[in-house]
């Protein structure tokens, strides 16, 4: 019975040890709203696409605007209300020294939506002439209820339903 009871002990202990710890440093994220009121993606019209860290930028009228070469494309359709939509696009830069900028345009009056994929350089630098890939995705948001045609550099990749 005393060998019973040192052995569930034991047990106890060893489970006990293999729980995960709380996370103190859990992430909170505030409240985010618009100066209107409204919320991100509560269903209005969405007229600006989300940031993506590969936006154009001023910095770049210094820099020489170079080709991105885009091998793959993918539109991707997130669960969520409204529906959230983003783009793959995977491929490769001329040289490492090359960064990527993806530029998205709002939907035209047809509903055609622009996605300019594209290339910066400092053209005083030297970089090795190497191929270096990409493959990121980028956030197109949401859009009222409709048809659209998403273009990459002038090639009609999808049509898709909000």
């Amino acid at each position: 019975m005393k060998r019973l009871f040192y052995t569930l002990i034991t047990l106890t202990l060893v489970l006990t040890a293999c729980a995960p710890a709380a996370n103190d440093n859990a992430v909170s994220y505030p409240d985010i709203s618009y100066p209107d009121g409204s919320y991100p993606n509560d269903g209005g019209d969405v007229s600006e696409p989300p940031a993506s860290g590969y936006d154009p930028s001023p910095d770049d009228a210094a820099l020489t605007r170079g080709p991105a070469f885009v091998e793959m494309t993918d539109l991707l359709t997130l669960e969520s209300f409204p529906l959230q939509f983003m783009l793959h696009v995977a491929g490769n830069l001329p040289t490492p020294c090359n960064a990527l900028r993806i530029a998205v345009n709002p939907p035209d009056a047809e509903n055609n939506i622009h996605v300019d994929v594209y290339s910066v350089s400092d053209p005083n630098k030297m970089c090795v002439q190497v191929l270096q890939p990409f493959d990121v995705n980028v956030s197109l948001g949401s859009f009222p209820a409709g048809t659209y045609i998403l273009f990459i550099n002038g090639e009609r990749v999808a049509e898709f339903q909000a």
